[in-house]
């Protein structure tokens, strides 16, 4: 009896794993605008709802917009502009740019669809417009690249798995770690993409993208000594980011 309820968990495990492979495998589709193949699970403008709706929250986050309209003027024309001379400019994605109060909190993000924040804790650190473009074409990458909508889709994906685990060998804990650390090495490969497609967007748009160099002594300066080891973070290290925009540069430059 032990022995047929452990073949009937294996076969609903199984038919839960190839679920959930057939479905991801019907969701690839090359990114037009990077060529690089993905899993997708949602639309275009889906993305753009998603970011649109999340957006409020967001800024609340982190103590609302910025009150300076002549900050807010800076970040709105760097944006603009990386975005009207690059391929940006030919995607569905609205792209609005936000700098938020927080005095402490040094970051920038995108969500979905084109919504894009620095804080003013990275913004009062930069240097020069140039810096400023590094981080918002930099932001302008996860956009494009579709990098959020991958890792929700991904998600999915290796959630299902576990549970295939859980229910056919109690090896779902096992699926999850694995899944986790692929989710952390993939997160890393997106930080390094827009890293590669910001310096394309500066380069088109004419700012010095060695001052993207810049901005990764900056973060890694606030960092600090303690910071997270490469493996254990969704981030490379700026050490190694430093390495690969010294390459996109050589790439792109003529």
């Amino acid at each position: 009896m032990r022995s047929k309820n452990l073949k009937f968990r294996l076969l609903i495990g199984v038919a839960i794993a190839l679920f959930f492979v057939f479905k991801r495998c019907s969701q690839r589709e090359e990114n037009p605008y990077t060529g690089r193949m993905q899993t997708i699970s949602m639309a275009a403008d889906e993305e753009i709802a998603i970011g649109l709706q999340s957006a409020p929250q967001m800024a609340q986050q982190h103590g609302g917009l910025h009150p300076n309209t002549q900050y807010q003027a800076l970040v709105d024309n760097v944006g603009n502009k990386l975005v009207n001379n690059s391929i940006a400019r030919q995607t569905p994605y609205k792209y609005e740019f936000h700098l938020l109060a927080d005095p402490n909190t040094i970051n920038a993000f995108a969500l979905p669809g084109g919504q894009i924040f620095i804080t003013h804790a990275l913004f009062s650190k930069l240097e020069n417009e140039d810096q400023l473009a590094g981080v918002l074409g930099h932001e302008i990458g996860h956009v494009l690249g579709r990098h959020s909508a991958e890792r929700i889709a991904e998600s999915e994906y290796w959630q299902g798995l576990a549970t295939a685990g859980s229910v056919g060998a109690d090896m779902g804990g096992l699926v999850s770690g694995i899944g986790q650390n692929t989710l952390l090495t993939n997160g890393r490969d997106d930080e390094l993409e827009s890293d590669e497609l910001g310096v394309k967007f500066m380069l088109k748009a004419g700012y010095n993208p060695r001052e993207m160099i810049g901005v990764m002594e900056i973060l890694k300066a606030a960092a600090g000594p303690n910071r997270v080891p490469e493996m254990q973070s969704t981030h490379p290290d700026p050490d190694n980011r430093i390495e690969k925009i010294e390459e996109a540069i050589e790439k792109y430059k003529n």
